[in-house]
């Protein structure tokens, strides 16, 4: 299978160069092929003739995506669209990663595909208006949507934690959002098998299970063996300029259309934790 995969340096991005080890992969960072450079992005999906563009790469800071609207929409709308066309001229199938921020967080039951997307946060509407562009420019488009993720090679929420029990005796964690934390290798792994399974649409891809911020830290400092106390917190106590989902929980129903299944998040902290490095893991 010949891939290129846009984003190849973030936490996703390097488990997937690992996953697509054996296949012909053309794996590139922001600093091979920025996604804005339309004609870059053009001649790199010419070159690698791919069967499969899997588009990674965004700006994700959350947060400052709210103060720099132009920016994030730049990157994460129309820099998406010049991967679709360039995917469209070569007759390459699109894989598009988006996210939960896409909903309002109004509802109390997982979220299914077909659910209006609501986003209320710069990120998320940037986002959502990626996903309406490309299934104009590409119907047979397979956005997989995701949440929490969590890996080696760069900042995510446990890693946080781990640093901040070591240092701390208690630390406070917002216990009024819910969603699915998401371990990048398996994430990476459920979008391969999606690739070979020809996907299009939209599928919601997490690992099973759910949480809050809270009891996903809880977790993280008691499979560490830490002595550090968790504190919950609400939101409103912590603001933040982007507002997030209080709800984010993703239906599994359309990944196992695919007869693909994620391990439950729990089972992923474990191998995250038994396969981080030294300095941050203290695993019993």
């Amino acid at each position: 299978m010949r891939v290129t995969l846009f984003g190849a340096s973030g936490l996703l991005g390097q488990d997937l160069v690992q996953e697509l080890s054996g296949e012909q992969l053309t794996a590139l960072s922001v600093e091979d092929a920025d996604l804005r450079d339309h004609a870059r992005v053009r001649d790199v999906v010419r070159d690698s003739r791919p069967e499969w563009i899997l588009l990674l790469a965004a700006y994700t800071d959350v947060d400052g995506c709210e103060s720099n609207r132009d920016l994030a929409f730049a990157v994460n709308c129309e820099g998406s669209v010049n991967v679709a066309e360039a995917a469209r001229e070569a007759g390459s199938r699109l894989m598009f990663v988006s996210t939960d921020y896409v909903f309002d967080g109004s509802k109390t039951s997982p979220y299914q595909t077909s659910d209006a997307r609501k986003p209320t946060s710069v990120y998320g509407e940037s986002k959502a208006r990626a996903e309406e562009r490309l299934l104009e420019i590409l119907p047979e488009v397979c956005i997989a949507r995701t949440s929490w993720l969590f890996g080696h090679g760069g900042k995510c929420f446990p890693a946080t934690i781990l640093k901040l029990a070591s240092t701390r005796p208690e630390i406070s964690v917002v216990n009024d959002q819910r969603g699915s934390p998401t371990f990048t290798r398996d994430l990476a792994s459920a979008l391969v098998q999606l690739c070979r399974a020809s996907a299009r649409g939209i599928v919601h891809v997490t690992n099973s299970g759910n949480c809050t911020w809270y009891e996903f830290a809880t977790e993280i400092v008691r499979a560490s063996g830490m002595p550090t106390t968790v504190k919950p917190v609400t939101t409103a106590e912590f603001p933040r300029p982007a507002r997030r989902p209080a709800y984010s929980v993703l239906s599994p129903d359309s990944l196992h259309a695919y007869s693909v299944h994620m391990p439950e998040w729990q089972d992923a902290l474990r191998r995250y934790l038994g396969s981080a490095p030294a300095a941050v893991s203290a695993v019993p």
